[in-house]
């Protein structure tokens, strides 16, 4: 072997052995640094636990015209059975007799 052979082979040889030597001890200390960050985040969730995440707000997409028509349709319904509910149906007998009571009152002191 000449001397550019065996220089050229052994700078070779060698700059593959650094070269695999360096780069496993970056993956080594990647997954370290990994390791540790994730060791890190357990012990301070177990410590000081993180706040429940908040519920996610409801999408809203607008409505079409037919949606605005229903919308207001239900509302109008609703409305009505809410007042029917609400109301006190022994007051209004009880307005509606007396008011008949004094319309014929009035017819019988007009004979």
């Amino acid at each position: 072997m000449g001397f550019t052979t065996g220089f050229l082979g052994g700078f070779t040889l060698t700059s593959a052995a650094l070269y695999l030597t360096i780069s496993l001890h970056t993956k080594n200390r990647l997954t370290q640094a990994a390791l540790l960050r994730q060791q890190r985040n357990v012990l301070l969730n177990f410590v000081e636990p993180k706040p429940a995440e908040p519920e996610p707000l409801p999408r809203e997409v607008p409505a079409g015209l037919m949606e605005m028509a229903k919308d207001r349709w239900n509302r109008s319904l609703e409305e009505g059975v809410r007042k029917v509910y609400e109301t006190d149906w022994r007051r209004v007998r009880e307005d509606a007799e007396d008011r008949v009571s004094a319309v014929l009152q009035k017819l019988r002191e007009q004979k």
